[in-house]
């Protein structure tokens, strides 16, 4: 009935289904078969072009060997069983959502639903419609009201036929539900596995299917921004320019090698040009992603001061709300006193501590002593100084204490008349530390402290082709270990074989093809997606 031919490398023997499928007919024919080593089937069937193949995998350990499929995928489509899932937080809402996905899902939704409309078969309709009906448990009683949205395959998330059953919020409907799903025989989904299909399926390469739980996580809109800008594909573009600059110098030296007379000596100039080229944009994404650390992840920054010097009327300025109690008597603030906010698109966790200074009072040490500790662990210290106290014993056993941390010192109180701290004051006892004049009080030089906390924070690097990818730790050690092919292959261009020369060429390829997803191990797939929710 069908001839099977052999393409590709690195798959192992595996045994698999294969189904021969008919646009027209439907599945018209199965058989099992392993996939003998080194090989990637293509079923066909003699005078008839319609025809696709279908794998179904018999475990999980077989998803690594899919992923080579990847490149067939207009000839392949891979089923999987159907899995299902709520997909919205617990708790009590207005909708809670639970999901489906797999090539029987649309059958199995179809024996538990129960249209408003008599007449309607959801197996008939198209693709992207929305039915208003009932749930329905093994005893013909209703579970709840509900609207099933469906979604067929290819065009849905993750390139599967797609059911989503949205229920009335709460943590009762949404678990009938599930449970009216899971009698019709689909299982539990694992986390982050509707993605993970979505990946395997051709919908999304890796850097994508990442970009997804960093939009759920993000804390920032700048966070939001950079993920969405990984979702759409930005980071991919950039690998795939650096894998075809990479590709034409393979060419270029294939030909060296296959074909001397004709082509003649590799040209070590062109070659030499495109690999640094490639390393600058290498390096130019690697100090992104370091960026991106700071607006996906945060900085903790610390307020720091001897007692009454106004550190807490700073943290209420800066979050522009009465946090924290403010009074004229030292030593008010006995605690750390924590809060989120946000300053130019950075998420910042903003610490008020205790006034610095020598203490018999028991409980003012321990707070004291607790302060000491969040400021030697801050990324950022924000350190207070009185205008009107002048420069005091105790700001200089402070500053002694954190002068090697990042620094900003604020001279406070500008506000008074009578100033007792000068310019030449600040050159004398805090030479080449960044100093802001502000009255937290009056507000004002605010707008100052956060142009200068994004500023330190950054590096004051701001240019904007920096800021626009965002990288995450997996692909950054990734684009290292290509940066270190290039600069292998650089050191001695005109010396090394040519043929040695292509290994480390193919050896930076590999490395930009984990990114995207070309070429990933399964335990660096479990990896991916371990940190998704059930419902991802």
């Amino acid at each position: 009935m069908f001839r099977v031919r052999g393409q590709g490398k690195g798959l192992r023997d595996t045994p698999f289904t294969v189904l021969i499928k008919s646009e027209a007919q439907g599945v018209v024919g199965a058989d099992p078969c392993v996939c003998p080593a080194d090989r990637v089937f293509r079923v066909r069937k003699r005078r008839s072009r319609d025809l696709g193949i279908i794998l179904t995998p018999h475990s999980r350990q077989q998803i690594t060997l899919l992923l080579r499929l990847l490149p067939y995928k207009r000839q392949v489509i891979i089923l999987y069983d159907d899995i299902a899932a709520i997909s919205t937080p617990p708790g009590e809402g207005g909708i809670a959502i639970i999901r489906l996905s797999g090539s029987g899902v649309i059958e199995k939704a179809a024996q538990i639903f129960k249209t408003r409309r008599s007449g309607i078969d959801i197996r008939k309709k198209e693709g992207y419609s929305l039915i208003l009906g009932w749930i329905i448990d093994a005893d013909g009683e209703t579970v709840d009201e509900v609207l099933l949205a469906l979604m067929r395959a290819p065009r849905s998330y993750t390139g599967e036929d797609v059911v989503e059953i949205h229920c009335h919020g709460g943590i009762l409907p949404a678990r009938r539900c599930l449970e009216a799903v899971m009698r019709q025989g689909t299982r539990i989904a694992e986390p982050g596995e509707f993605t993970r299909r979505a990946f395997l399926n051709g919908r999304l390469d890796a850097s994508q299917a990442e970009a997804v739980i960093e939009i759920i996580r993000a804390k920032s809109d700048k966070s939001m921004k950079l993920a969405l800008k990984q979702l759409v594909g930005r980071n991919s573009e950039y690998i795939h320019s650096l894998e075809d600059r990479l590709l034409e110098l393979n060419a270029m030296v294939e030909a060296s090698l296959d074909f001397p007379e004709e082509v003649g000596d590799l040209e070590y100039n062109r070659a030499e040009a495109i690999m640094l080229e490639a390393m600058d944009v290498i390096d130019r994404l690697i100090r992104a992603g370091k960026r991106a650390d700071i607006y996906r992840e945060g900085i903790a920054i610390a307020i720091c001061g001897k007692p009454n010097v106004g550190k807490s009327s700073l943290l209420n300025t800066l979050l522009r709300k009465d946090r924290a109690i403010v009074t004229s008597i030292p030593g008010t603030t006995r605690d750390v006193i924590e809060e989120q906010l946000n300053i130019k698109g950075i998420p910042v966790r903003l610490m008020d501590t205790a006034g610095i200074h020598v203490t018999s009072d028991v409980v003012e040490k321990i707070g004291v002593e607790k302060s000491q500790e969040v400021i030697r662990e801050a990324d950022l210290v924000l350190f207070l100084l009185d205008a009107g106290d002048g420069i005091t014993s105790d700001d200089l056993n402070i500053f002694r204490s954190i002068e090697n941390q990042n620094l900003i010192i604020l001279v406070n109180k500008e506000d008074l008349e009578e100033k007792n701290i000068t310019s030449r004051d600040m050159e004398q006892y805090f030479p080449g530390v960044k100093v802001i004049k502000v009255s937290a009080k009056e507000e004002q030089g605010i707008e100052e402290v956060e142009d200068s906390i994004e500023d330190m924070v950054l590096g004051g690097e701001l240019q904007s082709d920096d800021l626009e990818i965002m990288i995450n730790l997996r692909q950054r050690e990734t684009l290292l270990r290509a940066r270190q092919h290039l600069q292998d292959a650089l050191r001695e261009l005109d010396q090394i074989p040519l043929d040695c020369l292509g290994v480390d060429i193919w050896g930076a390829l590999e490395a930009l093809g984990e990114i995207t997803g070309k070429n990933l191990r399964e335990e660096v797939l479990d990896r991916m997606f371990s940190d998704f929710c059930i419902g991802k």
